[in-house]
């Protein structure tokens, strides 16, 4: 990946709608070079998918509550339960496995206090887990989808 592959990843993590030409003209490439190497990009899995940004809140969904889980039990048959479970609930945006004193943390979107209850009832009806702390967001400060793109390397191979 060289230095032009770094700014059309940029460019696409601000606004993935840009037509090739667009994304081309502002990393400096004609149409044909920008689109095999968004091409290539995809292929190689840098780019995995081009998606719409939804505004939580304009939807219903105004409540994020981040949930740190703790069990007593870490055999592989356990977490493959626990983790199709928690794939399979709609509400989940994020899901980590963890190291330190929380073993996972979760991301919930949810329409209200009511919502969430609803979603901590059938998420320890799941499995056996140890503890569950939530913490209500206050207020959104900051989010970002865009990744910061680490710099050129001239060790870097280029393609074009």
């Amino acid at each position: 990946m060289d230095a032009i592959d770094r700014k059309i990843l940029a460019v696409v993590q601000q606004d993935a709608s840009l037509s090739v030409a667009e994304i081309g003209q502002r990393v400096g490439l004609s149409s044909t070079p920008c689109w095999k190497r968004l091409q290539r990009l995809e292929a190689d899995g840098v780019i995995q998918r081009r998606v719409a940004i939804v505004d939580a809140e304009k939807i219903g969904l105004g409540v994020t509550v981040f949930v740190s889980i703790e069990t007593g039990d870490h055999s592989n048959d356990w977490l493959a339960r626990f983790a199709d479970t928690v794939e399979a609930m709609p509400e989940v945006m994020e899901f980590y496995r963890m190291a330190g004193d929380v073993d996972y943390m979760l991301r919930v979107v949810v329409p209200d206090i009511a919502g969430y209850d609803a979603f901590y009832k059938k998420l320890i009806a799941t499995v056996p887990l140890k503890n569950v702390t939530s913490r209500f967001a206050m207020e959104k400060i900051k989010l970002s989808t865009a990744l910061p793109i680490p710099q050129f390397s001239d060790k870097a191979t280029t393609s074009a």
